[in-house]
């Protein structure tokens, strides 16, 4: 049986999408809610507004997985940065990776997919554990670095694999998240993403 992985960001998405219709709908601590959440993506370098569109791009990629395929979006894993669609995830059909590729660029919006699900019919409960731990362990680490903008990353681990996607102030910092990530038990490698800043 193929184990669905957490998807906390797809959580995030959507609350961040329904955020104006909650605050009509709700008292104000929606509201308060509301305006933490634009607050956090405002002082992100990409900005509120590719904030909000890459949320959207999120949402609608995930909703299109889900009228394909029902099981679909809970096995791979949409991050959305400046357009770029990275996907992430364990399969045991290739044609799920093939397919979750194809229903990522019929999206509006979307200006890169980035294809790093995995095909693995053996991964598991325990991958499955260590994944959430490892990824976990590396947000603690770079929110608590202070040399790092930690607001600018955002991480995956699959099958030990970690993905990072973002923007670096700079190589030293990019350099300073990589090592970060390789230092923690069960990693065996970390795949980079992120743009440095000024790099188009």
């Amino acid at each position: 049986m193929q184990i669905p992985r957490p998807r906390f960001s797809i959580i995030a998405a959507v609350l961040f999408l329904a955020m104006p219709w909650l605050q009509g709908c709700t008292a104000g601590g929606v509201a308060v809610g509301a305006g933490a959440t634009a607050g956090v993506a405002a002082y992100q370098e990409r900005g509120l507004t590719a904030a909000v569109k890459d949320a959207k791009i999120t949402a609608q990629v995930i909703d299109a997985m889900f009228r394909h395929n029902n099981t679909l979006n809970l096995i791979i894993g949409v991050e959305t940065y400046e357009g770029r669609v990275l996907l992430t995830g364990s399969v045991k059909d290739p044609k799920h990776r093939a397919d979750a590729v194809r229903l990522a660029w019929t999206v509006a919006g979307v200006r890169d997919v980035i294809n790093e699900i995995q095909v693995n019919p053996d991964s598991g409960v325990v991958d499955l554990a260590k994944d959430t731990w490892i990824t976990a362990q590396l947000q603690y680490t770079l929110t608590f670095d202070k040399e790092i903008l930690a607001i600018n990353y955002v991480v995956e681990t699959v099958n030990g694999v970690v993905y990072l996607i973002g923007i670096a102030q700079d190589r030293r910092e990019l350099d300073r998240v990589k090592a970060h990530a390789a230092n923690i038990s069960y990693v065996r490698r970390v795949v980079s993403h992120v743009r440095i800043k000024g790099a188009t």
